[in-house]
């Protein structure tokens, strides 16, 4: 699989946006402080999810970014095609006018291209708030997030945590 740090960083720097804005403006020192990642190399992601129209941002002392948009309305493909970072599995950069091999496609080239599609699918069906609801619930299962729900300061749900 072709997935490049680009992908990966875009998404953690928007699940912790996601996570930790609750609509208000996050420098995005606060995300890379987090996250452990570079502020340029985030700066410059920002800048491919801006124009994608994922985020808003805020210039001058206090500025950073916010989600432009709810987190479940924002796919995980959103993400990624954001930044250019396409999901190919074949070897194949230039599928529509040539082969894998010379002028012909690999024995296994379908078999790629197919589970490639089955990644974008699965990618597509993901939202931000998916991932950071999963990420919330494992964190109760496990003890580290108390009881209460740090996003709201309301009792979670305990059916999420233990079944009850």
């Amino acid at each position: 699989m072709q997935l490049s740090s680009k992908g990966l960083y875009a998404v953690m720097a928007m699940a912790d946006l996601a996570r930790n804005s609750q609509g208000e403006i996050i420098p995005l020192a606060a995300i890379a402080g987090r996250q452990h990642l570079s502020l340029s190399y985030l700066e410059q992601l920002f800048s491919k999810l801006r124009r994608a129209n994922l985020v808003e941002s805020s210039r001058g002392p206090g500025g950073g970014y916010r989600l432009k948009s709810n987190a479940y309305d924002i796919s995980i493909s959103d993400i990624m095609r954001a930044v250019e970072e396409p999901v190919r599995m074949t070897r194949c950069h230039l599928e529509d006018i040539g082969g894998c091999v010379g002028d012909s496609r690999c024995l296994t080239h379908e078999l790629w291209r197919a589970l490639g599609d089955h990644i974008a699918g699965f990618l597509g069906s993901v939202s931000l708030g998916d991932v950071i609801d999963n990420a919330y619930a494992k964190e109760l299962a496990s003890g580290v997030a108390g009881h209460t729900d740090s996003r709201t300061d309301k009792e979670a749900p305990r059916d999420v945590a233990a079944g009850g």
